[in-house]
C-alpha cells in the first residue's frame, strides 16, 4: 500500500502532534510552582523499579533452567549488570556491559 502525499503529510503531522503532546503536557499539567498530586509523586517513586522488574521477568520468561545451558548466559550477564551497577552506579555502563557479555557468551561459548 502506498500513501498519497496528503496521507503522508497527515500521518507525519499526527505523529508530530502526539510527540509534542506527550513531551510538553506534563509541564502544563504540573508547573514547577505548583505541588504535584501525591499519586504522581508516589508513581514517580514506584514505577521505575516496577518497570525494571517487569523487564527482567520478560527477558527471562523463555529461559530454560532445566536444560543445557541451564540459563548460564543470562545468569552471568545479570551478575555482570549488578556488579557493574554497584561499582559504577551508571545505568548506561551496566546495560552496555551486560549486553556485551551476553552477546559474547551466546555467540562464542554457549553456541
Amino acid at each position: 500500500m502506498q500513501l498519497t502525499g496528503i496521507q503522508t503529510l497527515i500521518t507525519i503531522l499526527a505523529v508530530a502532534l502526539g510527540t509534542v503532546l506527550t513531551r510538553f503536557l506534563p509541564f502544563f499539567l504540573f508547573p514547577e510552582k505548583k505541588q504535584a498530586p501525591k499519586i504522581v509523586t508516589l508513581l514517580s517513586k514506584v514505577l521505575p523499579p516496577a518497570m525494571m522488574g517487569l523487564l527482567v521477568v520478560y527477558c527471562l520468561k523463555n529461559v530454560t533452567f532445566t536444560a543445557i545451558p541451564y540459563g548460564l548466559p543470562e545468569i552471568i550477564s545479570i551478575a555482570v549488570i549488578v556488579i557493574l551497577h554497584k561499582w559504577k552506579n551508571n545505568v548506561l555502563i551496566s546495560i552496555i556491559g551486560g549486553t556485551v557479555v551476553y552477546m559474547f557468551l551466546v555467540q562464542t561459548i554457549f553456541v
